[in-house]
């Protein structure tokens, strides 16, 4: 006997990973969005004119949980990858890109920088392209599953610059939540 690992074996291994990233991933997710009181319940976002073409508010919400189980699952595919080559970086890259996404919801939702939001999230769709590329030479379906994200990268940064564009004063429409009166 050759192996290692049984391929049951290496199953259940990537099944253990799996079960840790995925609450993990889609929690962060959750708590950053809830945090940054994300979404059309936001007063100020409520206020603000939106291109045509944005989805419903339920919309968010499903896509990005689809979004971070595809994410989570990737993680657990290269983290499962032991001794591959690349490895390393990719899950650097991918702690980077996953801190620029929790990053985001604050600053548009909470603290009303539309612009700054709009730099940020053009940095993350290059990061998390970036990140793609590597887990793709770790895994390729790994590389595969986050193929969506990238995607909804481009179109949430396509809403965030048309938002800009409609509301030039989208950052004095009201007090940022993250700023406090003594």
């Amino acid at each position: 006997m050759n192996e290692i690992a049984s391929p049951g074996q290496l199953r259940l291994a990537y099944l253990r990973w799996a079960l840790v990233t995925v609450p993990a991933i889609v929690f962060l997710g959750f708590l950053s969005g809830r945090l940054a009181n994300s979404g059309y319940g936001n007063r100020w976002f409520a206020a603000l004119a939106k291109p045509d073409i944005i989805p419903p508010g339920w919309a968010f919400g499903v896509a990005w949980t689809i979004l971070y189980i595809l994410m989570a699952l990737a993680l657990a595919m290269v983290l499962h990858a032991r001794g591959a080559r690349g490895r390393g970086l990719a899950i650097a890259a991918f702690l980077i890109q996953l801190a620029l996404n929790l990053i985001w919801s604050p600053l548009f939702f909470r603290a009303h920088q539309v612009d700054n939001a709009l730099i940020l999230i053009g940095a993350l769709a290059v990061l998390v392209a970036v990140t793609t590329l590597l887990f793709w030479r770790v895994r390729r379906a790994a590389g595969l599953l986050l193929l969506p994200y990238l995607c909804w990268l481009a179109f949430a940064s396509y809403l965030n610059y048309e938002i800009g564009r409609l509301n030039p004063d989208a950052e004095s429409l009201g007090k940022p939540a993250l700023q406090t009166q003594i």
